[in-house]
């Protein structure tokens, strides 16, 4: 059975399944940045996943990049990372970022803390990843 780890409940906001993976935009609002959690019991590590999920795990990979460049928010480059040191569950980030963004040109993890949405922002920002990824 799937769990969604309480601590993406924590940082980010559901915005809700695709073929396998929980979406979720994490509340910085910084940067555009999309967390797909795939809803595998026990995943920890892309080992953890059958062939045909890793196939369906890079095309929900690529449609969270467009969903990602359809916030609104100037995106130089796409950064993809399934670190989980702090939190195990196997997830992948999908991360845009900007030539001076606030961590530019360092890792977003650690670098500081989170800058959480407005809620008219994140209201718009919701919808339109939900749009892009046709949820």
């Amino acid at each position: 059975m799937f769990d969604l780890d309480p601590a993406f409940v924590a940082t980010s906001q559901a915005l809700g399944d695709l073929a396998l993976s929980h979406a979720r935009l994490q509340d910085d609002a910084r940067y555009p940045w999309i967390v797909l959690i795939p809803r595998v019991a026990a995943a920890r590590e892309l080992e953890d996943l059958s062939p045909a999920d890793l196939a369906i795990l890079t095309d929900e990979i690529l449609a969270a990049g467009r969903a990602v460049r359809a916030l609104g928010v100037q995106v130089d480059k796409l950064n993809v990372g399934a670190l989980g040191n702090v939190t195990p569950q196997l997830h992948v980030h999908v991360l845009g970022r900007r030539v001076g963004d606030a961590a530019w040109p360092g890792p977003v993890w650690g670098h500081s803390p989170a800058l959480p949405y407005g809620p008219e922002a994140l209201t718009s920002a919701v919808a339109a990843a939900r749009r892009a990824l046709g949820l």
